[in-house]
């Protein structure tokens, strides 16, 4: 397979509830596109830069008030953007990000409560507006039921402050990311992640191909 025609790279991000299967699909589908002779940096929110992983810190572990906790959130996506994804794509680069901006919806959103309308001006400050926001080529949203989720995390590992929530914080997160789906105009690709996984890679690789364009 060519390479694509685009000078520019490809931004790719992986959403869903914990224990949906981001990780599990994530170093893959790296090696799938490094094995087409693709540059790609796999980077993660929050975190990604050595200022992002200490606010991740914070914010996995630490209580704040809600307002406080999207500021910071997008304070390491600025960051993110700033020293990571933007240079990797004007390099021509391929970048593969474990959440983004839809999991601010979903969480802070959706989970938390804060109103959409103030999560979209964050938005556009950090990424832009209009034709010139930065967004992803395209998001992949693994998707399980809450009951699915839940007996994955169940695995006796220490979970982190949003992994604790109460299971109608998480129900709240799932349909937010499905309604932020239906929004996508087609950007955001609903994976039904409850299957054998080479079902679902077969899937993955099928929603890739149209980039390689």
């Amino acid at each position: 397979m060519q390479k694509p025609n685009s000078q520019r790279g490809r931004f790719i991000t992986l959403e869903g509830l914990d224990g949906a299967g981001k990780s599990t699909h994530l170093n893959w589908l790296a090696d799938c596109l490094r094995a087409r002779g693709l540059n790609v940096i796999v980077t993660r929110e929050p975190g990604g830069t050595p200022l992002g992983e200490k606010l991740r810190a914070l914010l996995l572990n630490e209580h704040m008030h809600l307002e406080t906790e999207a500021l910071l959130m997008f304070a390491a996506r600025r960051e993110h953007i700033a020293q990571v994804i933007a240079p990797a794509l004007e390099r021509g680069d391929w970048v593969l990000s474990d959440r983004f901006t839809d999991a601010s919806f979903a969480y802070q959103g959706g989970g938390r409560g804060l109103s959409w309308s103030k999560l979209a001006e964050l938005e556009q400050w950090v990424q832009g507006s209009g034709s010139a926001m930065l967004q992803p080529d395209i998001t992949l949203l693994f998707d399980v039921s809450l009951e699915v989720s839940q007996a994955r995390l169940a695995n006796g590992r220490e979970l982190d402050r949003f992994e604790r929530e109460a299971a109608d914080f998480h129900q709240r997160v799932r349909q937010a990311y499905l309604d932020r789906a239906a929004a996508s105009a087609g950007r955001i690709k609903c994976i039904d992640s409850d299957r054998p996984l080479e079902v679902i890679r077969a899937e993955l690789a099928g929603l890739l191909e149209p980039l390689f364009v």
